[in-house]
């Protein structure tokens, strides 16, 4: 327990050269994969952002693990990245690596099952619907429980106003 607060001067130094290296590695990685390295569109993408964070940090912290074999366990990750969203264009991989979205409330109407299916409770999604500004159920035209754990909450105050089929295509209800 007192080697938690021991470090010689190489070691430190080596961690703040490690760090920098990977950063930079990081930085231009994601430059020639895109911005969608980070995002959350998908349980895909979520994945990937952990895995960069626990190379990075393992690459950093390690003694085991050399920058050069950080940096090339980076490349790897974002080279699957790469070639995993190009055959996601592809119904069958897509469905595999994607989650589907999930119909929560069609209008006023909650989807008791749907809401088990998503282990979502009825506190939560009265959460996202006064997050959403929800005054009154009416309002609800749809509220669906998105591939990357968001919930999204369509609504008008307009009661002619219905969700067009497009923003729904591909939701299970």
């Amino acid at each position: 327990m007192e080697k938690w607060f021991e470090s010689s001067p190489t070691s430190l130094i080596a961690i703040v050269l490690t760090t920098i290296g990977i950063y930079i590695a990081t930085i231009v990685f994601t430059r020639l994969a895109g911005k969608r390295s980070f995002s959350k569109m998908s349980s895909f993408d979520f994945a990937m952002t952990v895995a960069i964070g626990s190379l990075i940090a393992t690459t950093v912290l390690s003694k085991s693990v050399s920058l050069l074999e950080g940096v090339v366990g980076l490349a790897a990750v974002y080279l699957l990245q790469i070639f995993l969203a190009v055959l996601r264009r592809f119904d069958v991989v897509e469905k595999i690596v994607d989650n589907q979205p999930l119909l929560l409330m069609d209008g006023q109407n909650i989807l008791h099952t749907n809401l088990r299916k998503a282990r979502v409770t009825e506190a939560d999604l009265r959460s996202k619907l006064r997050e959403a500004n929800i005054l009154e159920l009416s309002q609800v035209r749809a509220v669906i429980f998105e591939c990357t754990g968001d919930i999204a909450v369509l609504h008008s105050k307009d009661e002619n106003v219905k969700v067009e089929d497009w923003l729904l295509k591909g939701v299970n209800r």
